[in-house]
């Protein structure tokens, strides 16, 4: 069974979908989760195949503690883009809240190395707080 095309139906440019991406951006920074969580759900199903949207409504269910539906979207983004550091990140946090701890700090600790030096010590910090 193929996928529905909506961005094809609707007629929809990249332009479209970038000013659908900014408002949902924007309500995420304001702190207005639920309606950016319905910006960005939206932005999978038109966009399925763009890891930035997946990781976003991942890292959105993590802070509406929804850790199952949060790892289920990172996971999802992990599969478009594997090695995408932040999303890792988010992912061990997931497994944390979910009690998946060996997991979790597995990945954490495979972090530590980044070059990234904001993804490093954001992965210590999970390490040392949870050994």
């Amino acid at each position: 069974m193929s996928q529905v095309n909506w961005r094809e139906i609707l007629g929809w440019s990249d332009d479209q979908l970038e000013e659908l991406r900014f408002s949902g951006f924007s309500f995420l920074r304001q702190g207005q989760y639920e309606k950016a969580r319905l910006f960005y759900k939206a932005l999978v199903i038109l966009d399925p195949q763009n890891a930035y949207d997946a990781q976003t409504l991942g890292a959105l269910y993590l802070q509406m503690n929804e850790p199952q539906e949060a790892l289920a979207w990172l996971n999802h983004a992990l599969r478009l883009d594997p090695f995408h550091e932040p999303t890792l990140l988010n992912k061990a946090k997931a497994l944390l809240t979910l009690h998946e701890n060996s997991a979790a700090l597995d990945l954490a600790r495979a972090l530590e190395k980044s070059a990234d030096p904001s993804i490093a010590g954001d992965a210590s910090a999970l390490v040392y707080s949870h050994t």
